[in-house]
């Protein structure tokens, strides 16, 4: 089923997984997808590597099990850096072989070791996509609540989110934020830019101070000072750490899905705990009574 269908009939619920790298086996990330399974998500996306690490056919074969074998929507990721029209081309045709039919198109990080052949934006990725498959693929993009890293003013920020929305994209999945106040300004400068797809509000919960220092430094997300306050508060305690963070995070998702967000995406990191700490505050502040 199409993601942008679910958007439609109701706020949504998802997790993110990601596949082992290289050659490793993908029974761990099996075992993960089948536990997420279980808080009945409505969709569970699959992260996606390029150049070479092995992950994009990982991806594909995550996805086709999370569709066919748990019989939960899958959405696969694709990132177009250093990629041709070909390569994008196959990895399509291999999601579609196993019925998968949404892809979030992401530029994906920039690397010395990869140039840009065929597409230089992810608006190109999604033109592309939007073009070769039609309306049969439902195609999500990326938003940056606080401001993509590399942009350099707001008004290009949101000039590259229009264009996402008028090349094809069906809805948008944000990156993750530590303030919701930051997402919900974000909204409404959103329509304030004519850009009107549904915004699901991606949540990481920190696990550790250097994970955390990792985020802000990777994504350019503020860190609140009750965050702050509340990693001093557990100390060096490696366990106390990552409880506070799914904590926060869950009090994020509740307020959020007070304030009527089109969808919330956790991303899980793998963790089935963290998964469940997500669906029982939700289940508790009634976002999931649909």
């Amino acid at each position: 089923m199409k993601i942008s269908d679910k958007l439609a009939a109701h706020q949504t619920f998802s997790f993110e997984i990601f596949p082992p790298k290289g050659d490793l086996p993908l029974e761990k990330a099996y075992e993960v997808a089948s536990a997420l399974t279980t808080h009945a998500p409505d969709w569970i996306s699959v992260t996606y590597s390029a150049g070479g690490s092995g992950n994009s056919d990982n991806t594909v074969a995550i996805a086709g099990s999370v569709e066919n074998k748990l019989g939960t929507t899958a959405l696969a990721h694709l990132t177009c850096m250093g990629a041709t029209g070909a390569d994008v081309d196959a990895y399509a045709a291999a999601l579609a072989a196993d019925g998968v039919q949404n892809i979030l198109a992401l530029r994906g990080d920039r690397r010395p070791d990869r140039d840009v052949v065929d597409f230089a934006h992810a608006s190109d990725l999604i033109a592309y996509l939007r073009a070769t498959a039609g309306d049969g693929l439902c195609i999500g993009a990326a938003c940056y609540p606080e401001g993509h890293v590399e942009s350099s003013s707001e008004d290009a920020d949101f000039e590259g989110l229009y264009r996402k929305q008028e090349e094809g994209a069906d809805y948008f999945v944000s990156q993750l934020f530590f303030r919701n106040e930051d997402f919900y300004r974000f909204r409404e400068k959103c329509l304030r830019h004519r850009i009107k797809l549904p915004i699901v509000a991606g949540i990481m919960p920190f696990t550790s101070v250097k994970q955390i220092q990792r985020m802000a430094f990777n994504c350019g997300a503020s860190i609140p000072a009750k965050v702050v306050k509340r990693l001093v508060q557990a100390g060096d305690d490696p366990e106390a750490q990552a409880a506070a963070g799914v904590e926060y995070a869950c009090e994020q998702l509740c307020d959020l899905a007070a304030n009527g967000v089109d969808g919330l995406h956790v991303y899980s990191m793998n963790k089935p705990a963290i998964a469940a700490a997500a669906h029982d505050a939700l289940a508790g502040c009634g976002y999931l009574a649909k």
